[in-house]
C-alpha cells in the first residue's frame, strides 16, 4: 500500500519518517518543495501517480501568534489545503488522516477534559482556521480520521522543549506561566499511533475524530521545571500569570483532551508525559554530543 505524507519536514512528519522505516508499505514523504498542497491539481497528480491509498496530512500553519496578523495564509494552509486533500482523497477512494488541535476548543470552563463530541469554540485565528479545515474535510465526504493533539514537541524543529533547554542553560532565572494547563504530546508517540493504525489497517473501519496527547495534566510552568531539571540546567524558574506576557492571542486556560475514545478504539496504552519527555531529552543530548 502507498502512503503519502505531507509536511514531512516538520516535527510529526520527521517522526513519521522514523517510525515507518521498516514498514512493508511504501511511504512517499513530501513537503512544499515536492508538493504544494494548496494546488489541487498538484495534489491530484501526485495521488494518481503514486497510487496513494492513505494520505497523512502533517502540514499546517502552526504559529499561533503570527496567525493573528496573517489569517489569509493560515486559512490557506489549515483550511483550503485540507479541502484539497479531502476532495482528492474522495475522488481516488483514499483515506485522509488529518492532524488537528486542542485550539478548536476555547478551553473547558469546568476544568474537565474535552471530549471529541463537545462544542468547539476557538479563541483565535489559528483555532478558527484549524476548525474550518476539519469542517472542510467532513464536507468532502472522504474516508477520514482526525487526530486532535496539543503541546506538540520533538527533537525536530522548533518547540517549547528545545526553547526551554536553551533558555534555562543561558539564564539564571525565568518566568513561565502557571495559569494555562494542558498535556504535552511527544510527536514520536503520535507518529507511532498513526503508523500502527495504518499497519493494522484500523483506518478502514474506524472513521471519526480522536483526541491524543500524552497522559497527565500540568501547567507550562511545571513543564518548564521538568525540562530544566532533566537537562541538568540550574536556572531558577518562577511561576507567573499569563497577563504578564501580553499577546494578541487568548489562549485556553484549561485544554486537557479526553483520550478515552482513542484508547478504547485502537487499544493503545499512552505514555505518561514525563516518560516521553525523558526519551526526547535523552535523544537531544545524544544529538548534541
Amino acid at each position: 500500500m502507498n502512503i503519502l505524507i505531507t509536511g514531512a519536514n516538520g516535527q510529526l512528519g520527521n517522526e513519521m519518517r522514523r517510525v515507518s522505516q521498516n514498514s512493508a508499505d511504501h511511504y512517499v514523504f513530501t513537503d512544499v518543495a515536492e508538493l504544494d498542497i494548496t494546488d489541487i491539481e498538484a495534489v491530484r497528480a501526485m495521488v494518481k501517480q503514486e497510487e496513494v491509498s492513505v494520505i497523512v496530512n502533517c502540514a499546517a500553519y502552526t504559529n499561533v501568534d503570527k496567525a493573528e496578523d496573517d489569517e489569509n495564509f493560515a486559512d490557506l494552509l489549515n483550511n483550503k489545503a485540507v479541502a484539497n486533500l479531502a476532495k482528492v482523497a474522495k475522488e481516488q477512494d483514499a483515506t485522509l488522516i488529518h492532524i488537528s488541535t486542542d485550539y478548536v476548543f476555547g478551553g473547558n470552563l469546568n476544568n474537565t477534559p474535552c471530549r471529541e463530541d463537545e462544542a468547539t469554540n476557538p479563541l483565535g485565528v489559528y483555532g478558527r482556521t484549524k476548525l474550518r479545515g476539519e469542517q472542510a474535510l467532513l464536507e468532502a465526504g472522504c474516508r477520514y480520521l482526525i487526530f486532535r493533539t496539543a503541546w506538540l514537541y520533538s527533537s525536530f524543529g522548533g518547540n517549547f522543549v528545545k526553547t526551554m533547554r536553551r533558555l534555562t542553560a543561558e539564564r539564571e532565572s525565568l518566568n513561565v506561566v502557571f495559569d494555562q494547563v494542558g498535556t504535552p504530546t511527544y510527536a514520536g508517540d503520535l507518529a507511532l499511533l498513526i503508523y500502527n493504525v495504518i499497519e493494522k489497517r484500523q483506518f478502514e473501519t474506524n472513521q471519526g475524530i480522536y483526541h491524543f496527547s500524552n497522559e497527565g495534566v500540568i501547567s507550562w510552568y511545571d513543564f518548564a521545571k521538568e525540562i530544566c531539571e532533566m537537562s541538568g540546567n540550574q536556572c531558577s524558574i518562577k511561576p507567573c500569570h499569563s497577563n504578564e506576557f501580553p499577546s494578541k492571542v487568548k489562549r485556553p486556560s484549561f485544554s486537557v483532551l479526553d483520550k478515552t475514545k482513542v484508547k478504547e478504539t485502537f487499544g493503545v496504552e499512552i505514555p505518561y508525559w514525563k516518560d516521553s519527555l525523558k526519551r526526547c531529552i535523552n535523544e537531544l543530548k545524544t544529538q548534541e554530543q
